[in-house]
């Protein structure tokens, strides 16, 4: 069986870290995202809200470097839970146990709050990162013959 979600889209308000009486973190969220279907007739796309939750060094990361507006890639799975709201229905939940999330775009493509601010703890580099090996050709050497391989 299979239960793998990803999920991009961007968070409705501040994540804010809590503990367990245990003093695990979790946060818990919501992330607009629009449905891959627009309708002919010229209107917007629908969204549809997601609620999102991180435990531990997940949860710490979201909320140290996330803020309301961000775009936010979720990698998880989706669990539900039932609960009796106040009125003693018995209700489900559906939500998505983040496993591993990602910035959804770069700070200089607009991944700043609304506000415009950037968390100072967020990692800038001043170069460019390369994205392949500065290897040359001498540093490798030709194989030769298949019972010289290590595996």
């Amino acid at each position: 069986m299979l239960n793998v979600v990803c999920l991009m889209g961007r968070l409705g308000s501040d994540p804010e870290l809590k503990y367990t009486p245990s003093q695990v973190p979790v946060t818990n969220f919501s992330i607009a995202v629009q449905r891959s279907y627009q309708p002919k007739n010229g209107q917007e796309r629908q969204t549809d809200w997601i609620d999102i939750v991180a435990w531990r060094g997940t949860a710490e990361f979201i909320s140290r470097y996330f803020r309301k507006g961000s775009m936010i890639v979720v990698n998880g799975s989706i669990q539900t839970r039932s609960y009796t709201d106040k009125d003693g229905n018995k209700r489900t939940a559906f939500e998505v146990v983040a496993d591993n999330v990602f910035f959804g775009e770069s700070k200089r493509d607009g991944g700043a709050s609304p506000s415009g601010r950037y968390d100072s703890q967020v990692p800038q580099f001043s170069e460019p990162q390369p994205a392949f090996s500065t290897a040359s050709s001498g540093d490798f050497e030709e194989i030769v013959g298949d019972d010289e391989l290590p595996f």
